[in-house]
């Protein structure tokens, strides 16, 4: 059994790290993998690779940035050549970025089958790239590994009810297996002076947010009003946008620390040990909720609404005040259910790709 995974983003580098580890241990199946390059900063492509022991890729596209018609097409014309040229008997896709969406349309069109790691997340939000990318990835696909039950049901909603397997998350496989190790081995919290349970991690990089200057500046405004040390990690493209929209002394503040993107280890450490995260990415409500953290969510909708029903993320969209409150308010709630699995979901999504073929 041949098969071909496509990954381009740093969250789909350690949901594939853990199901090539499955994939590894079983002779029958051959795993062949394409990196896009639409995560190609060393922080957030080459270093994953090497923490998480994930084989180095057999194809490296380069893609790099550009619209999302531009990168999507560059993507689609190499990875058709590529599964021409390799023939495998599926594909491989996983989450919902352009990457996502190349590798399951270049699939189809030339009938290989598909399968998508974490399918069925609805945020009912098409303004997002990442939602149209979900839905058509989707409908596309021949197997449907789904993270949760609200998962199964979305897409139960669209009319698909073949093929499709509650799996758990394969995120939690990586945070189980990888969170003492990092906490061992990161010294990120002794390089920035923190100390546990004293500070915040931000990160802000969705489209709706950082290429609004009104909806950026809100946020930033409420990062400068917190009286905690906030750990900023800055993704390029938000850091150009600050930058070109003239914001730059709204993190000038002692107690902001903006640090360039960092490798898995540091940020499951710094994530492990915060007081709380404000985040607009879907990956880090979900880890939060994971590491059993409590989060802010930058945005008026969520793909995870179970983290939400079960109090440990909050909504607090991109204004200021709305954002503060969500802070000044903020309490642990006692009860945690498992909506994620068991931490072995890498291992059902390989049984389930051995008897399918």
């Amino acid at each position: 059994m041949k098969i071909l995974t496509v990954v381009g983003a740093r969250p789909q580098f350690i949901k594939a790290s853990m199901l090539s580890k499955a994939i590894k241990a079983q002779s029958k199946i051959e795993e062949i993998m394409v990196h896009t390059g639409q995560h190609y900063d060393h922080n957030m492509s080459t270093i994953f690779f090497d923490q998480l022991k994930l084989t180095k890729p057999d194809y490296y596209l380069g893609i790099g940035s550009g619209s999302h018609g531009e990168q999507t097409a560059k993507m689609l014309f190499e990875l058709e050549k590529i599964m021409l040229s390799v023939q495998p008997d599926i594909v491989i896709v996983y989450g919902d970025t352009n990457s996502t969406l190349a590798g399951s349309i270049a699939a189809s069109k030339i009938h290989i089958p598909i399968a998508h790691v974490e399918a069925g997340l609805r945020s009912f939000n098409k303004k997002m790239p990442e939602e149209i990318n979900r839905i058509i990835t989707d409908h596309l696909s021949h197997l449907l590994f789904c993270p949760s039950k609200t998962a199964i049901h979305n897409l139960k909603q669209e009319g698909i009810d073949k093929e499709v397997y509650l799996t758990g998350d394969i995120m939690y496989d990586a945070v189980i297996h990888f969170k003492d190790p990092a906490i061992q081995q990161s010294t990120i919290l002794n390089d920035l002076s923190l100390t546990a349970g004293n500070y915040f991690i931000a990160t802000v990089h969705r489209a709706e947010n950082s290429d609004e200057p009104e909806r950026l500046k809100q946020i930033l405004t409420a990062f400068q009003r917190l009286d905690k040390t906030i750990i900023l990690p800055l993704h390029p493209r938000t850091k150009n946008k600050i930058q070109h929209f003239k914001l730059d002394h709204f993190i000038t503040s002692s107690h902001i620390k903006t640090i360039d993107p960092v490798n898995y280890f540091d940020m499951l450490a710094l994530v492990s040990q915060a007081k709380a995260i404000l985040t607009d990415s879907g990956g880090l409500q979900k880890e939060a909720y994971m590491l059993r953290i409590p989060c802010i969510t930058l945005r008026e909708e969520t793909e995870w609404m179970e983290t939400v029903q079960t109090g440990w993320n909050h909504l607090a969209g991109y204004k200021t005040n709305q954002i503060l409150d969500k802070v000044n308010h903020l309490k642990l709630p006692q009860y945690s259910p498992s909506i994620f699995g068991d931490g072995r979901t890498a291992h059902v999504i390989h049984n389930i790709l051995l008897h399918s073929f």
